[in-house]
């Protein structure tokens, strides 16, 4: 199963509290104060790794507590610190505050750490509150509480190229015609259930990423279907690859549509560079329809859509070339 949202609670370490302590030494019948200051309590960070690729591990685990700092000791001897927790999430995690919904960080890169809640700090003990006038306090500050709060965890996938169509306009065949992604392809609606990611190989050791979601519908942007849970993992793609199924009955009210969701959706979303896909051209076999389709002009594209079939492996090099060349303008 993909998860791509969890709401999970983290607690930073407390403090240790500072020691009340004097010094007893068999020749020196005065020994001054000798408390220790309380370790730092642990801070709980995340970090960014690329080995992760869903929010699975915090569906079970709910709770994240970093270690306590210890109590100082005698002899000015400090407590030891809390012992830092790291906890690891996938690359494209976004973490925002549960209360206000603030985008507290986002790690878009491998390797990315951010300390989410800060350890407490210890308390000092008696000896360094030591004066002149009293050479012997018996008092020392208790150790500060950790940041607790809770957080949102949401995952948007990164990807070069976005995959943007209705239930069965061909995503999930062409991701798998031109990457070694194998999802799953049947002749029914919403086949696609959770997002898939494919690395393309192109020529000459060059690739790039492509994320194909579930199919958009009309009203996606207001909860309709399965496409707007997962909308979101196309928000960080360099371009999109609108798909229309030949078979459409009309091309323009289809293209409108998807255009129209992508808008009311986000607004990043339909300024991105996109290219538009005929897709299905195997199943053609009328003449006269197959012109209409060839000369197909879209109000809002200025190119011609290209004509493409994953099954028949028609102008799929053409494509993956015209993808290559939008994504060497993007860098």
């Amino acid at each position: 199963m993909f998860f791509d949202f969890a709401e999970i609670s983290i607690c930073a370490g407390k403090g240790g509290n500072g020691a009340v302590a004097f010094r007893k030494e068999k020749f020196i019948p005065k020994g001054g104060p000798s408390g220790g200051n309380g370790g730092d309590g642990g801070s709980v960070i995340f970090e960014a790794h690329h080995n992760l690729l869903t929010l699975m591990d915090f569906r079970y685990k709910r709770k994240y507590e970093a270690e306590n700092g210890v109590q100082g000791g005698q002899s000015r001897k400090d407590g030891k610190n809390g012992k830092d927790l790291v906890v690891l999430v996938p690359v494209g995690t976004v973490i925002k505050d549960a209360a206000s919904k603030e985008v507290l960080f986002d790690f878009n890169e491998n390797g990315k750490k951010y300390t989410v809640a800060k350890g407490g700090r210890g308390g000092k003990g008696n000896s360094n509150f030591a004066t002149p006038t009293n050479r012997a306090p018996r008092y020392a500050q208790d150790g500060k509480p950790g940041e607790d709060r809770i957080v949102i965890l949401e995952l948007k996938l990164i990807a070069d190229v976005g995959l943007v169509g209705f239930p069965n306009a061909g995503k999930s065949t062409l991701i798998s015609v031109i990457s070694a992604a194998k999802p799953k392809i049947a002749d029914y609606p919403f086949t696609t259930l959770e997002p898939n990611l494919g690395i393309v190989q192109y020529r000459d050791y060059k690739s790039f990423v492509v994320a194909d979601i579930p199919g958009i519908i009309e009203g996606a942007h207001e909860g309709k279907g399965l496409g707007h849970k997962f909308l979101k993992h196309i928000e960080r793609t360099k371009i999109l690859l609108i798909l229309i199924d030949s078979t459409s009955e009309d091309f323009q009210k289809e293209f409108d549509t998807l255009m129209n969701e992508l808008e009311s959706y986000s607004k990043v979303l339909r300024e991105k560079k996109f290219m538009v896909a005929i897709s299905k051209l195997d199943l053609i076999h009328d003449e006269e329809q197959m012109e209409e389709i060839v000369n197909l002009r879209l109000n809002g594209y200025d190119e011609k859509p290209l004509l493409i079939s994953s099954a028949a492996n028609m102008n799929i090099d053409v494509l993956l070339n015209k993808i290559w060349e939008s994504l060497s303008d993007q860098n």
